[in-house]
């Protein structure tokens, strides 16, 4: 009874360890993440879940150090998990840690691929996870389109922006759709719609509640340092200086004037 009583003692504490993992990782405390996952692993039916999130610790902490020991356990841990032993939940979270990993590896192409066969798998039930998925999809299709040739570029961009429409159409809350449609505007050389996509992205932010700040954030850098660049550029004659000044004073009349005070 000694016996059967430690050992059930044993598997609670692996079980509370996976679940703290869980916790830790969505509080963003990942090297505590990390140290409550290797201890779930000791437990050979929870093994497979507890590297999932090993791994993805792993991933993230390796987006804040740029150590590639970090990228190095991520891979291998990903390698080991045997995709059979998960739940429905994992498995997308393990797929998501594979695009990751492609992504943070260089293979851009191969990234955005994983990252679309986890959207599909993922209903509309769980908007939050769908973005969020949404947005490592653009993040890794960009990177592709900027080492792409011209021809390939555009058509990278042509499909981001049906994807950012359709998913616009369907939600409108998306934070991530509306910065993107706007990039991937810009990516087609529709500078014109760049813009105005912009602009009702910062209009129709508060829309996507929390998320509204870091949306206008991005917004407002991409209008800086892409889109009125690209507009002063193209313009066919004028003074480029001027041209520049009054469009970021339209955008500074914009932001100001659809800021809650």
């Amino acid at each position: 009874m000694v016996v059967v009583a430690a050992l059930l003692t044993t598997a609670a504490a692996s079980q509370n360890a996976l679940v703290r993992a869980r916790q830790l990782y969505n509080q963003l405390q990942y090297d505590a993440a990390i140290a409550a996952a290797q201890e779930a692993r000791r437990r050979p039916d929870l093994a497979d879940a507890a590297g999932v999130v090993l791994a993805r610790a792993h991933l993230e902490r390796y987006r804040h150090t740029n150590d590639a020991a970090d990228l190095t356990v991520a891979r291998d841990t990903l390698a080991q998990i045997d995709p059979g032993r998960l739940s429905p939940r994992d498995r997308s979270e393990w797929v998501m840690g594979l695009g990751e990993f492609l992504y943070f590896d260089g293979r851009y192409g191969a990234a955005a691929e994983t990252f679309d066969a986890v959207l599909g798998h993922i209903g509309a039930a769980d908007p939050a996870s769908r973005d969020r998925v949404l947005h490592w999809w653009a993040l890794a299709v960009d990177r592709q389109a900027h080492a792409a040739a011209d021809a390939e570029r555009r058509r990278l961009y042509a499909r981001m922006l049906d994807r950012m429409e359709a998913v616009l159409r369907a939600n409108s809350e998306s934070a991530a759709a509306p910065y993107w449609l706007a990039v991937a505007a810009a990516g087609i050389d529709d500078l014109d719609r760049a813009w105005d996509a912009a602009v009702a992205a910062w209009v129709r932010a508060p829309m996507t509640g929390a998320r509204s700040a870091s949306l206008r954030a991005d917004l407002d850098h991409l209008v800086q340092e892409l889109i009125i660049p690209e507009r002063v550029r193209r313009a066919p004659t004028g003074d480029s200086v001027k041209r520049a000044a009054a469009l970021r004073a339209e955008w500074e009349t914009i932001k100001q004037a659809w800021t809650r005070r």
